[in-house]
């Protein structure tokens, strides 16, 4: 993006159409094999039903429940690590905004929602290294 363009670039002309997504009832250890599979670093946990909350389980998730406790893998369920609710930015929102909204909620990350389903994934380090913003 150039200084001279007035057009507003939204999260969906950014985002990551891979989201891959796991149940929260799966092992830490089927979730990290998962992320390798799919060359991903962050997974979106399934809500359970309608009125439920999605969850996001990332990298990091794995050193706090896992690694560091030493902890079984295979014995840890997603649920157990993930990060529930997760905070999710509109498909429409400007990226200047979701720079901003990521930056001050200390993550580095959010799925993309549009009318209530998950359609892409976002990042902060997305913004900058595959973008042109500067």
């Amino acid at each position: 993006m150039n200084p001279e363009s007035t057009a507003i670039v939204r999260a969906k002309d950014v985002m990551s159409k891979n989201v891959v997504s796991i149940d929260g009832m799966a092992t830490a250890k089927e979730a990290a094999a998962k992320m390798r599979g799919n060359r991903v670093s962050a997974m979106l946990v399934g809500k359970r039903n309608p009125d439920d909350a999605w969850g996001i389980l990332v990298v990091q998730d794995f050193i706090r429940g896992v690694i560091i406790p030493g902890r079984s893998s295979s014995e840890v369920n997603v649920y157990e690590i993930m990060t529930k609710p997760v905070i999710t930015v509109p498909a429409d929102m400007d990226i200047r905004y979701v720079a901003r909204l990521l930056y001050r909620a200390g993550i580095r990350r959010a799925p993309v929602e549009e009318r209530g389903e998950i359609i892409g994934m976002i990042s902060l380090s997305s913004l900058i290294l595959e973008n042109e913003l500067f």
